[in-house]
């Protein structure tokens, strides 16, 4: 049996507040669920993260009060966060008290959000958040699935299908695909369950797609390995549902920034068939050059005349 833990980056909405909305996937045999969580903890005790919430964006952003902290890089790790804590109850109080009251909600929430991290640098977030995506490229027996939808670009076969339906069919579409060709190398049928990121409004819709997916099968296939509705958990309770986080971040981020180490990393997991990437999709205008788009190409076919899921 296989989980795949699913994580979304990116807004769904069009034209929202990204270019990209990506739906990844990170599928692993459930024998190994143990060692991953084994070796992403460790790496997080390393960092003085132990059972703190992987969350790649909050990681990666700058920290005012780390640039104007005197000394901060030389200090320890209980001093650093006790610098952060007392410029950040002051920013607070500051903010509380002008007429900006937006700019005090908006900074409460971006100081919950990263109050985990505040102990580490910049470039030690960075190195962090490399070794983790170094110990996913690692594993051999993973497959990452994902949707990469360029909104700009969206136009659907079915124009009732919003993007992050088209993005969830694609998924599920792919990974049943990798379900079925890994029960016919073992002569015997396999199983798998989706695992994804709890939110109420996606847990729902998400829900009611797969129960349609298992009636009436998707655009591409019929769903007979992929067990159950969703699972949804809350990622603060599992490490890997974080580290689908870390592959949609990952993802979005390369067509968005051009930032390419982390995508490196990650996209050498993706699910590959006759030397060419079929787990992964980037749905955009033809003539993308991209490092995706490029990986489905066969001789022949252009990347639009593709089946997604072959």
């Amino acid at each position: 049996m296989d989980l795949c833990y699913i994580d979304e980056s990116g807004t769904p909405e069009l034209p929202g507040t990204t270019s990209h909305y990506v739906l990844a996937g990170l599928a692993i045999p459930i024998w190994h669920w143990k060692d991953c969580e084994r070796e992403i903890n460790a790496i997080k005790r390393n960092h003085g993260l132990d059972d703190k919430e992987l969350h790649t964006a909050w990681i990666l952003r700058r920290y005012l009060e780390q640039s104007k902290i005197a000394d901060f890089e030389s200090l320890t790790f209980f001093q650093r966060r006790q610098a952060s804590e007392q410029f950040r109850r002051g920013e607070l109080l500051r903010l509380q008290k002008s007429p900006l009251r937006s700019a005090y909600k908006q900074t409460k929430k971006a100081f919950a959000h990263t109050d985990a991290y505040v102990h580490l640098t910049h470039s030690e977030r960075q190195i962090f958040i490399r070794e983790i995506a170094t110990c996913i490229a690692g594993w051999g027996f993973a497959r990452l699935f994902g949707e990469c939808i360029d909104k700009l670009n969206f136009a659907p076969a079915d124009p009732q299908m919003t993007v992050d339906e088209q993005a969830l069919e694609q998924v599920v579409s792919r990974f049943e695909r990798y379900m079925r060709a890994i029960g016919n190398s073992f002569g015997r049928p396999q199983h798998a369950l989706l695992i994804h990121d709890n939110n109420d409004t996606v847990a729902r819709k998400h829900t009611a797609l797969m129960k349609k997916f298992h009636r009436e099968g998707t655009l591409w296939t019929d769903v007979k390995h992929i067990v159950e509705t969703p699972l949804f958990v809350n990622s603060e309770l599992t490490s890997m549902v974080q580290i689908a986080d870390l592959c949609g971040y990952a993802l979005r981020r390369y067509f968005e920034n051009q930032e390419n180490e982390l995508f490196d990393l990650i996209f050498q997991r993706a699910d590959k068939r006759d030397n060419r990437i079929v787990g992964v999709r980037h749905f955009t205008a033809p003539g993308c050059q991209c490092k995706i788009c490029l990986s489905r190409v066969r001789v022949g076919l252009t990347d639009a005349q593709i089946p997604p899921t072959n």
